[in-house]
């Protein structure tokens, strides 16, 4: 006696194929922050960079010239210093001998400090614009991949303009569903996406509120997923519906003539039309759409001949 199959209305998932768009979680400009000529440029796009990476250099020549400047500056007061010290001292001197006044002497003391003063404020000056030549240098915000670099070694830039875009924070897929779906989806759902290594699976992980353009915005974590292409668009399957179905075993259809058949105990073969294909607990069934009810016995294996049978 062959194996027979009752028929259940089974639960099935109905599922909507859309795109998905890989993105970098992290989008962030990698900015100048010193205005000049941009002397090094030490990335392209594709690279993999650290958090902190000097991306490329940029140098103001004023700068050079203004620490020039500033160094002059505090080798003349240097040498205004050592005089005053000197006078000081002759002052102090001159004092133990009754010569001249403990005024005069304040006033030497006074103007030792005051050029002592001012030679620390211009090694301040100068540690100032030292932190403004450093600042040429052009650092990774992030550890991530170089998505964009927008600029050319030798160019001219300004303060705050992008010298290269990094994507980082890790990688996931954003979709962008009809608004008729927005109730169907809920986070954490599974997610089936058609990946180059075949059909793997990711977990919705947020629903954003606002819709936009009568669409729902999402997005789903996918383990494994590789950020080579930043904005590639990748098939993806959303359950958006659920319903009863009849399945049979795939082993119990049989085809003749152009038309599906199915075996029912003790009724012979019987005209089916067949829908999609589905796995359950494993196993490869097919939805029956017309030429079956509930309740029926169907054969787990379609015989080799019969009669077709009739309701």
């Amino acid at each position: 006696m062959a194996e027979t199959v009752i028929l259940e209305p089974v639960p099935i998932t109905e599922w909507k194929a859309v795109y998905g768009r890989v993105e970098a979680r992290d989008r962030i400009p990698a900015r100048a922050r010193l205005g000049g000529t941009l002397v090094s440029l030490s990335v392209a796009e594709g690279d993999v960079v650290a958090q902190g990476d000097v991306l490329a250099e940029i140098v103001d020549e004023k700068l050079g010239f203004q620490l020039s400047a500033l160094e002059a500056q505090k080798g003349a007061l240097a040498a205004q210093l050592a005089n005053a010290r000197a006078e000081l001292a002759r002052g102090e001197e001159l004092l133990a001998q009754g010569v001249t006044t403990a005024q005069r002497l304040d006033a030497l003391r006074t103007q030792v400090d005051v050029v002592t003063g001012q030679i620390a404020a211009l090694e301040a000056q100068a540690q100032v614009v030292a932190q403004q030549a450093a600042e040429g240098a052009v650092l990774a915000p992030v550890a991530g991949r170089v998505l964009d670099v927008p600029v050319a070694q030798g160019a001219v830039v300004m303060p705050g303009e992008a010298v290269a875009q990094i994507g980082g924070g890790g990688i996931f897929l954003r979709l962008a569903v009809p608004e008729r779906h927005a109730a169907d989806l809920t986070e954490g759902d599974a997610i089936e996406i058609e990946g180059p290594e075949g059909m793997v699976t990711g977990r919705l992980a947020r629903v954003y509120p606002l819709i936009e353009n009568g669409r729902v915005v999402a997005d789903v974590e996918v383990e494994g997923l590789t950020d080579r292409f930043v904005d590639a668009r990748v098939l993806v399957r959303l359950p958006v519906d659920e319903r009863a179905a009849l399945l049979v075993p795939e082993a119990a259809l049989v085809t003749r003539g152009g038309l599906d058949f199915v075996g029912i105990e003790g009724a012979g073969l019987r005209v089916v039309v067949p829908g999609a294909r589905v796995m359950l607990d494993d196993a490869a069934m097919v939805e029956v759409l017309t030429g079956l009810r509930a309740g029926d016995a169907v054969l787990a294996v379609a015989p080799e001949a019969g009669e077709v049978g009739h309701e």
